[in-house]
């Protein structure tokens, strides 16, 4: 397979960056399209260029660190799977591919297609956590009844991994998919309810000081989400959120 490759380089984060045209070829429909970067990258090096930066680590779809922008959306063509998940049979022969980092104010470039996410660390501190008793008195988790529909529920939201699609493929580069999921992950469950309010308005807060905009109602987080994260979460966020208010 023969691939024109138009890539965002950018020396740093003060840098101006610029679309580079790539031309690749022999590249098997079977490979990862991280392997393809990997091809690309080798020719780069043998070549003397410095080859593209790009975050990546378990290539095994459950890290979401190989976050792309390919071809205008998240994780590219297919859906359900991350980046290093998708496959170059997805692509045709003699295909021009774009590839550029997520694009958002709290998302920095830090060098070609790395970015800076731990804005989304900080929201996490925040708030996304549970105070454990450790005064020797402590309950098995398993012992504490939880209904069925409830930890579902639960145990879908707690299966956002962070990547920060669902910030790319929104125009106003909104969070609330992935807090809403941090949020309801521990708002289902009994060991999350003592900090629930304390919680949502923490992390909402950070979320806007972090310089995420406001939810659109498109949708389109939930479409190019890898583990297709629910819109029912940001439902359940904004309940939770005006219930923290009154109280």
């Amino acid at each position: 397979m023969k691939l024109t490759l138009k890539i965002w380089r950018q020396k740093g984060p003060n840098d101006k960056g610029q679309m580079v045209t790539y031309p690749i070829d022999n590249i098997d429909g079977d490979m990862s399209f991280l392997e393809m970067m990997d091809v690309l990258n080798n020719q780069l090096i043998e070549s003397g260029d410095d080859p593209i930066a790009f975050d990546h680590d378990c290539r095994e779809g459950i890290c979401g660190m190989c976050s792309l922008y390919i071809n205008g959306e998240a994780h590219g063509p297919d859906r359900g799977v991350t980046t290093c998940q998708l496959h170059m049979r997805k692509f045709s022969d003699g295909e021009t591919i774009y590839i550029e980092p997520w694009r958002a104010k709290a998302f920095p470039v830090i060098k070609d297609l790395v970015v800076d996410r731990s804005s989304f660390d900080r929201i996490m501190a925040s708030g996304g956590f549970v105070s454990v008793n450790t005064s020797g008195n402590t309950v098995d988790a398993n012992a504490i009844p939880v209904p069925k529909a409830d930890a579902d529920n639960a145990f879908e939201a707690a299966t956002c991994i962070g990547c920060g699609a669902c910030v790319a493929s929104c125009k106003n580069a909104s969070a609330m998919l992935f807090v809403s999921a941090k949020v309801s992950q521990l708002a289902l469950l009994p060991q999350g309810q003592v900090e629930a309010a304390d919680r949502v308005l923490n992390m909402v807060k950070t979320m806007d000081e972090e310089g995420f905009g406001n939810c659109t109602n498109t949708g389109a987080c939930e479409v190019e989400c890898p583990k297709g994260i629910s819109l029912e979460n940001i439902a359940r966020m904004n309940r939770e959120y005006m219930s923290a208010m009154v109280k």
